[in-house]
């Protein structure tokens, strides 16, 4: 397993939609497995396929011990109160904002040996899926900010993002380096 490299907001990747996968194989789960290892790596508890480069429709998702890989995931229902949370994000470091969204939610995928899953998932974890289904479509914590907030966030993103040259967040294997994991998604 390899520590990937995390692509920061102002690579492109970023924002564009990711390409349903066609069928699980022994690289895609190569790929999940570096994107847990990744993940461990920043102290998060999300990440998706965009963050490392890659198109793939993938994310990996561990929110207390839920530990998750979800190929072609898919949000089939949102229900329940809509909650405002903080989220923070791998791409974005050291920026938070408060997100409103639905508090439970049922998504469906194919899990890293290509079977079918249904789970659903209200709290933390609920939030995490949403987070990380959005980057597979290009959509980030920021765009559900308001106007003002969002402001905020950039200029404080602007002070920041050139630690990042080329918009890439280089981490060293087994060394965490967030404060917040609770909030890294």
């Amino acid at each position: 397993m390899s520590v990937l490299a995390i692509r920061v907001l102002g690579d492109p990747v970023l924002r564009e939609e990711t390409r349903p996968v066609a069928e699980v194989t022994d690289d895609l789960r190569r790929l999940i497995d570096d994107m847990f290892e990744t993940m461990y790596a920043a102290n998060g508890i999300g990440l998706a396929a965009p963050q490392v480069g890659r198109r793939e429709r993938v994310c990996v998702v561990d929110v207390e011990g839920a530990v998750y890989a979800l190929v072609n995931p898919e949000v089939v229902q949102a229900d329940g109160p809509k909650n405002k949370a903080e989220e923070g994000c791998l791409s974005i470091p050291d920026i938070y904002g408060d997100v409103e969204r639905p508090s439970r939610v049922v998504v469906r995928a194919l899990d890293r040996d290509g079977t079918p899953v249904e789970i659903a998932a209200d709290g933390l974890l609920g939030r995490c899926f949403q987070h990380e289904i959005d980057h597979l479509h290009g959509k980030l914590f920021l765009d559900y900010l308001s106007y003002l907030k969002r402001r905020s966030a950039l200029a404080k993103w602007e002070d920041e993002k050139d630690q990042y040259p080329g918009f890439i967040r280089i981490l060293k294997p087994g060394k965490s380096e967030s404060e917040h994991p609770e909030e890294e998604l």
